[in-house]
């Protein structure tokens, strides 16, 4: 599928630390009034903020419309059940050689991509939507996973161009996948971290030789963060990723700062 290319769409709170004075109306014998000695706790520094937590309704709210990632993008109703065959294999440790945690990580990408959990299990609120344009598959998922946990993820991400650059793994019926891991540089920088990847997969299926391309990416907002899987058997529209990726971070900040995203379009707008 080819779709005309066009650009991608590209809370801090600011605490002011005073000290706090007090004077008491007492008399220093002269009639004077005397400052009484600042409190222990008025010379400590205001707490830092903290982003809020994600509520359930927050978490719906957070989650992506068509109206963000344009084009003939639909709702999809059973996006939860969503399986990949292509993405199923045993990683070929043997390539390795004595890299065998980099074995390890590519097959917990494969399997995370398959079962659509690349985030893990959410700490708190989560949310799922999914879009679908001919062959082509878009899934969204939010969700209040902590922030020690998306920056571990993130991380993980980060590092899979180079420890699972192309790699074999073996279908349940016995043949070969050809999988490739480059960086993915497009998404616009707008949350508090963030990661991205395309992921080839070449081999057969219904035993004709196929090809399915995913965009992947993952970013956090404070302790929130979503992930964003798009493409299929005809390659990735990486214009929808860039602004499922931007728009899905401008709308969980604007959930998180208490404001009301725009809400779920018509399908007839």
């Amino acid at each position: 599928m080819t779709r005309p290319s066009r650009p991608a769409r590209v809370l801090a709170t600011a605490l002011a630390a005073g000290t706090l004075f007090a004077t008491a109306a007492c008399s220093d014998g002269s009639g004077a009034p005397e400052a009484a000695p600042v409190s222990p706790a008025a010379e400590r520094p205001p707490a830092p903020s903290r982003t809020p937590a994600l509520t359930g309704a927050g978490a719906q709210a957070a989650l992506i419309t068509p109206a963000d990632i344009e084009d003939d993008w639909q709702l999809a109703a059973d996006a939860a059940t969503w399986r990949n065959q292509m993405l199923v294999g045993r990683v070929d440790v043997a390539e390795f050689l004595t890299a065998k945690a980099a074995a390890a990580d590519c097959q917990r990408l494969l399997d995370s991509l398959y079962s659509d959990t690349l985030l893990g299990r959410a700490t708190g609120a989560s949310g799922l939507r999914g879009f679908t344009s001919q062959d082509s598959r878009l899934l969204y998922q939010v969700g209040d996973y902590g922030q020690a946990k998306m920056d571990a993820t993130i991380d993980w991400l980060k590092g899979l161009p180079e420890k699972c650059n192309q790699f074999t793994a073996t279908a349940s019926d016995g043949s070969k996948r050809t999988v490739q891991v480059v960086e993915y540089k497009e998404p616009p920088k707008v949350a508090d971290a963030l990661a991205a990847l395309t992921v080839t997969v070449q081999g057969t299926s219904n035993g004709q030789p196929a090809t399915t391309t995913l965009d992947v990416a993952a970013f956090r907002v404070g302790a929130s963060g979503a992930a964003v899987t798009n493409g299929g058997l005809s390659g990735a529209d990486h214009d929808s990723t860039a602004l499922a990726v931007q728009n899905g971070a401008q709308r969980l900040k604007d959930v998180l700062a208490g404001k009301t995203p725009a809400p779920l379009p018509s399908q007839f707008d």
